[in-house]
């Protein structure tokens, strides 16, 4: 049983032990003309926000086979299929390279078998009618500051790889505001979770405005059970997850789909919010 995650029981305690002491001493002391109970209960305040922040509530895991978990608290951005138009270059690939401002260096080729996610590829949306087998579904989650932000595998299988990737040139950031479309080039750790029949399902976690500090429990060649906890991001931020179209169908709404019952997007749970089917 979890209540506080990782790293977060020292955070909360101290400023609770804190305000506590100041209260006793303005009660049985001297109150130093109130200032020791007021901060007493400032810091009583400040330990409650610690633990709403760290909090880690067990959640139950669907067992239903063939699904995808959603591996972050938060609402729906939105639900997009897209298709790979790009990827990060090889040495031998710099020469005449596709160069951007904001998200860097690509190679105008995504990969030989993009579902593979073998490295950070170029997405945009498919255009009606282009639809094809090598397209990904994205879902993008945003978590504000009062969502849970402890982060869970979405399938049960092996991190094949875990990256750390910033703007070009930087050694920290960007960070825009995650609800923003344009937050997905932020400062960001990418994910590959691979089930034993092959699948892969590629995590981003992505730092907001706020959130600048993502961290990671699990590293590459690790196991993990379906809605095993691998990580948190400090403050809201967003999480997206891609999964190939041809296995796979999204069942949750997102707020650009302007549904009157989820004007924000559909609120999810990691771990236990389905948020793709298999076909």
């Amino acid at each position: 049983m979890a209540l506080i995650a990782k790293g977060g029981l020292l955070p909360v305690i101290t400023p609770a032990l804190m305000g506590s002491g100041f209260i006793l001493v303005g009660w049985f002391v001297d109150p130093l003309f109130g200032i020791a109970p007021t901060l007493g209960i400032l810091m009583l305040i400040v330990s409650a926000f610690f633990a709403n922040f760290w909090r880690d509530p067990d959640r139950p895991i669907p067992k239903d086979k063939g699904i995808v978990v959603s591996p972050a608290d938060g609402h729906v951005m939105f639900v997009k299929r897209e298709r790979a138009t790009g990827r990060r270059p090889s040495k031998d690939e710099l020469e005449g390279a596709d160069e951007d401002e904001h998200t860097g260096t690509w190679h105008p080729e995504p990969c030989e078998s993009p579902l593979l996610f073998s490295t950070e590829q170029r997405f945009e949306a498919v255009p009606e009618g282009e639809e094809s087998d090598n397209d990904v579904w994205r879902i993008a989650v945003f978590m504000s500051p009062l969502d849970v932000h402890v982060n869970r595998s979405p399938i049960e299988g092996t991190i094949t790889r875990m990256e750390h990737r910033t703007g070009k040139g930087m050694r920290r950031g960007p960070f825009l505001p995650a609800f923003r479309k344009e937050s997905q080039f932020n400062e960001r750790v990418r994910t590959l979770f691979e089930r034993k029949d092959g699948l892969i399902v590629e995590v981003m976690q992505i730092s907001g405005a706020l959130a600048r500090t993502i961290i990671p429990w699990k590293s590459e060649g690790e196991n993990l059970r379906r809605g095993e906890r691998f990580g948190m991001i400090r403050l809201g931020s967003r999480v997206d997850v891609r999964v190939p179209v041809s296995k796979f169908n999204p069942c949750v709404t997102g707020a650009e789909e302007k549904n009157s019952q989820y004007p924000k997007g559909e609120f999810v749970k990691a771990g236990s919010t389905i948020i793709y089917r298999g076909i």
